[in-house]
């Protein structure tokens, strides 16, 4: 027995699969109980993204590039695959398309699994015998008559917290796992781990499932010190007591009393989320948690918070994802994406090493593989398959996939989408003067900037329309 065990510790680390560092001592009564809890993680990438403007127009924000070659998903499902985790559900709802492509059924994280793995959850409708003997009783009525019963019988339901029974669009992250509730309750999981996907960071959820399960909390949140630059206003701001528990929650207040904030990372007990949720929704609609659900939870005094020390940073708006890839640059030892031992693993097409020419200059940046370089770049991330002309110059700036800048061209302080094209000797972005704001300025996907155009700071420009 021993020999195949061996076998199968030696198996797991030719993959990359660390031993948990628990794995070391001998395993008590109490950590037993904890590994045989039946845990369940839920990624909410269902937001549409909005306060990324332009950028979103087109895709789900989780599916946004970060760092060149990798997307915001990919943090989150790293994270759940390093941490061992075997059940990992998605929840997706605007633009899924180019999210489901990359998610590619799990694989980048070897979640593609016969029994357990990655499982998408989309939005769904029920069948409902009512609705159809409506529909039947329709066809007879007059069109403006139809149409008035069934907006007002659509807008009584919601009010009355029965408008998820048939699944839908959710309306906000506690609204979205409640519509899936007939699954989760069929999953039967002990704990379910919340995550949301538009954040940087890394962290061994086993370690917060322990802090958990040793407090017997009904919820534990992960907290940290608001990010240098940031506002408490847009998150939840957490006061705590000396042992940990959280003494008083506030959601995106606009006079915050801390500077601890959610992580938007939180392990719930399961049977006591389903029995809150339900009791809510009773009152009333369902949005985010933050407005009725951790309030409540937090009231009934049995909300802990587990802190985390190391990076994290939202990137749900365009100076905040800004600032974490310029991090990327400047605070390497923070924000250390190459560790072997904690990659963050994503599906990325396969292209040869960058080319860089003779007339080519760099200052602190990140060139990802297929780009080719004449230019000058400066303190910038480029992405896939860029190509910068001679006497182009990038500066403080983050291109996407493919964007194509001509001879004589200058972007500054901007986010440039994938495959945009800014024509010969125009200048796109800059700083603004003293004592005004630094507007990022933004160019939607496949964008065509004509030769010698100006594109002011703080300009946003929509992505090209899909042909139909």
């Amino acid at each position: 027995m021993s020999r195949i065990m061996n076998k199968v510790r030696s198996g797991l680390e030719t993959v990359g699969l660390k031993p948990h560092k628990r794995d070391d001592h001998p395993k008590t009564d109490e950590s037993i109980k904890h590994k045989r809890s039946k845990v369940l993680a839920l990624v909410l990438a269902g937001g549409e993204g909005g306060r990324l403007d332009v950028l979103t127009e087109q895709r789900a924000k989780p599916a946004l590039p970060f760092g060149g070659s990798l997307r915001l998903i990919d943090f989150a499902m790293s994270n759940c695959r390093h941490s061992r985790l075997s059940d990992v559900w998605l929840i997706e709802q605007y633009e899924l398309h180019e999210l489901n492509e990359h998610l590619a059924n799990g694989r980048p994280w070897d979640m593609d699994r016969t029994y357990g793995g990655l499982q998408v959850l989309p939005p769904f409708e029920i069948h409902d015998k009512d609705k159809k003997k409506d529909g039947g009783k329709d066809k007879d009525k007059g069109k403006d008559g139809g149409k008035d019963e069934n907006k007002d019988k659509k807008s009584k339901d919601d009010k009355e917290g029965n408008g998820s029974d048939h699944g839908g669009f959710a309306e906000g992250n506690a609204d979205a796992i409640y519509r899936h509730r007939r699954l989760l309750r069929k999953f039967e999981p002990d704990l379910l781990l919340v995550l949301s996907a538009d954040h940087i960071y890394k962290l061994d959820f086993r370690d917060v499932i322990d802090f958990h399960e040793d407090h017997n909390a009904d919820v534990t949140m992960v907290t940290t010190k608001l990010p240098e630059g940031d506002t408490a206003t847009r998150f939840g701001v957490v006061e705590v007591s000396e042992d940990g528990r959280v003494a008083n929650f506030e959601y995106k207040p606009k006079q915050p009393k801390s500077d601890l904030v959610t992580a938007e990372v939180f392990v719930y007990d399961f049977p006591k989320l389903m029995e809150t949720l339900d009791d809510l929704a009773d009152d009333g609609e369902l949005k985010d948690y933050g407005e009725g659900l951790l309030p409540e939870l937090v009231k009934q005094g049995n909300t802990w918070e587990f802190r985390l020390n190391s990076y994290w940073r939202d990137v749900g708006i365009p100076e905040s994802y800004w600032k974490a890839s310029m991090d990327l640059i400047f605070k390497r030892q923070e924000l250390n994406l190459d560790d072997p031992e904690w990659a963050i693993l994503t599906r990325s097409t396969q292209r040869l090493p960058a080319f860089i020419s003779e007339t080519a200059r760099f200052d602190n940046c990140l060139i990802s593989p297929g780009c080719t370089i004449a230019g000058t770049v400066i303190r910038s991330v480029i992405g896939p398959g860029c190509v910068i002309e001679a006497g182009a110059v990038v500066c403080d700036s983050i291109l996407f996939d493919e964007v194509h800048v001509e001879a004589d061209a200058t972007i500054e302080r901007s986010i440039i989408d994938e495959k945009v094209i800014i024509g010969k000797g125009s200048f796109i972005g800059g700083r603004t003067g003293v004592g005004e704001k630094k507007e990022l300025t933004m160019i939607g996907k496949k964008i065509k900037i004509a030769h010698h155009t100006t594109v002011p700071p703080g300009e946003k420009i929509s992505p090209e329309k899909p042909k139909d």
